[in-house]
């Protein structure tokens, strides 16, 4: 299927927007943006509630048409015509799982797969690949959501995103609403799944701490804008913006504290 003309873009790039905008009536989400995404690393959009980092991750996935740019995924225009084949190469997970609560943590897997007409031996076999690398325990593949835990709903909904062996996986602060000992558990998990399977990430998280432990390429936003983009230590060794010092200054802990060893901030 043809789903777009192809258009040149950074071969170390997944993702690349251009010139990108998103205006709700007299709202600006987003202002003049430029980015790319490289090819498996983990990019973490990072800033306050409301700062645009949701728009531009669901921008990249097909979810909302920029109202001037354009986002391009793998040389493909992303578009209301592209998007729906395009996100078969996308896995997509929200803040609470987002798990049908009707069917079983196996069902709610393989919910693309059999939509595809995928065999069940070969939905079998990706399952039982995915516990793997997941950590799930195999019994709970028969249990629906209400009867495991928050962490297990979380690691059903990364499952589902890994079905179809996508090429990019994002991720919508996909913590937030887990306790902090689960919270840290799965970040761990999350990382050694990551380098494993050699993924492209984006993730978007409101954590300094966070971005730190997962990110490789850290996008900076405020208000709609990018502040300021490049590894951890860049960003807190020569922040360019007084925001970004409050920012970090306002999460610090004693494990964030061990990360900014030898920084002024």
């Amino acid at each position: 299927m043809v789903v777009g003309m192809s258009t040149k873009v950074s071969q170390a790039s997944l993702l690349t927007l251009k010139n990108v905008t998103m205006i709700f009536g007299s709202q600006t989400a987003l202002h003049p943006t430029n980015l790319d995404i490289p090819k498996q690393k983990t990019t973490v959009l990072l800033g306050p509630s409301g700062c645009g980092k949701s728009t531009l991750l669901r921008l990249c996935l097909g979810l909302m048409i920029p109202s001037t740019g354009e986002v391009i995924f793998e040389g493909t225009p992303v578009t209301s015509e592209s998007a729906l084949e395009l996100r078969k190469k996308m896995g997509y997970v929200i803040q609470d799982g987002g798990l049908f609560p009707h069917l079983t943590a196996y069902e709610n897997i393989a919910l693309m797969a059999r939509h595809l007409e995928w065999t069940e031996d070969r939905i079998q076999s990706r399952i039982h690949e995915l516990i793997k690398v997941t950590q799930f325990p195999e019994d709970g593949l028969t249990r629906y959501p209400v009867q495991i835990s928050g962490g297990q709903r979380q690691r059903v909904s990364f499952m589902r995103a890994l079905m179809l062996d996508p090429d990019v996986l994002f991720l919508d602060e996909p913590f937030g609403a887990l306790d902090p000992v689960i919270r840290a558990d799965l970040q761990e998990d999350l990382k050694h799944m990551i380098q494993s399977l050699n993924k492209t990430v984006v993730m978007v998280t409101h954590d300094i701490g966070e971005a730190a432990y997962a990110g490789d390429h850290i996008v900076f936003m405020k208000e709609g804008r990018i502040l300021q983009e490049g590894s951890f230590e860049g960003i807190v060794s020569k922040p360019k913006d007084s925001f970004v010092t409050r920012f970090i200054r306002a999460q610090r802990t004693v494990s964030l504290d061990k990360l900014l060893e030898g920084h002024a901030i």
